[in-house]
């Protein structure tokens, strides 16, 4: 067993200085190196020719907030443009497998994300725009996005990995996850966004809003569907044809949650059940991926959110209501425990 914990990150300014505010939080913690530690595994790829303009112009034209994240990240670290890019962007790096599950009721939105610990940040992070986008709550990845999260309009996300071949040009995952929350006040706005942006990866994206439409959006290089669903692991109902060739993890995660969603009465429940070690949903495959790191919990009318490290553990609930005009989170650190002895990246 290892002790794992999350910083949680406060801010409230332009992108700019937010950006330049975090290249100084990393200055000072061990991402970044455990970082280089974690790419130079085998399944890892790191070799690719940066085209500047070209991430530019995606990022300009989708969020032109995050591209002045960019460049405060940049200016704080003295990291010319190119490796600022390569490394926060959301444009290039490849993730191994991973295994994630979502269930979703008409008022709230539970997530298990299942990875490599050594990839985890360990950052949950509060950002209040103050010159475009809306605010949001929700763990980072590589700095610059998110694994799930919910905004101040009360739309909530999260994503689940299909398929990492048949890669193509576009957005990686956790910034195609950041746009959604940053720009987008519906489900309806959110699908619209996840027709038009280019998606590098095979994803599912969970989104639920204060209407209590649960949505599904099979994404692709190369086509993106839409339907209704409260229940999604990794794997695709509709685009079978992009599926990964093994999918008996998923179709297990998924059963498990099938066989008991009439029991699933309210929010507490459903996390116990995503949460609960016992309970065929939770994974302990942290060596291959695929273990579960946190469990997240969004709630659009309240706008609170749940966050809990390991498992068979009582979430940490943060009032982001509350945080939205203006009271402080007090809340520092969130701790847990993992049945590992791979530490997570900020360690």
């Amino acid at each position: 067993m290892i002790n794992v914990y999350s910083d949680v990150i406060q801010f409230r300014g332009n992108h700019y200085d937010f950006g330049y505010r975090q290249g100084e939080l990393l200055k000072d913690s061990r991402i970044l190196a455990n970082r280089e530690k974690f790419w130079s595994k085998p399944s890892i790829k790191y070799n690719y020719s940066i085209d500047e303009t070209e991430v530019k112009n995606m990022i300009l034209s989708f969020a032109p907030g995050i591209w002045a994240e960019l460049m405060g990240l940049s200016d704080s670290l003295k990291m010319n443009m190119s490796e600022t890019i390569l490394q926060f962007g959301g444009y290039y790096l490849e993730y191994g497998k991973s295994g994630c599950s979502i269930f979703t009721g008409t008022e709230f939105l539970i997530r298990n994300y299942d990875q490599d610990p050594l990839s985890y940040e360990g950052r949950y992070v509060l950002y209040h725009p103050t010159d475009e986008g809306y605010a949001t709550i929700g763990p980072s990845m590589q700095i610059t996005g998110r694994t799930d999260g919910m905004n101040e309009k009360g739309l909530a996300m999260g994503y689940n990995l299909i398929n990492r071949v048949r890669s193509d040009s576009g957005f990686i995952c956790n910034m195609i996850g950041r746009i959604v929350l940053e720009t987008c006040a519906t489900v309806e706005e959110a699908t619209s966004l996840l027709k038009d942006i280019p998606h590098r990866r095979s994803f599912s994206y969970v989104l639920l809003d204060q209407t209590g439409k649960s949505i599904v959006v099979e994404a692709s290089p190369r086509e993106v569907i839409v339907y209704q669903s409260n229940i999604c692991t990794n794997h695709f109902k509709v685009l079978t044809h992009e599926n990964r060739y093994q999918m008996e993890d998923s179709l297990q995660r998924y059963q498990a949650i099938k066989r008991q969603e009439n029991h699933l009465l309210n929010a507490k429940t459903a996390f116990q059940l995503m949460n609960g070690t016992e309970k065929g949903v939770f994974s302990k495959k942290y060596r291959a991926w695929a273990g579960t790191l946190h469990t997240a919990g969004y709630f659009p009318n309240s706008r609170k959110a749940w966050f809990a490290l390991g498992g068979d553990r009582l979430p940490v609930i943060f009032d982001f209501e509350q945080w939205l005009i203006g009271e402080k989170i007090n809340v520092k650190r969130v701790r847990g425990e993992l049945d590992t002895t791979i530490p997570f990246g900020n360690m």
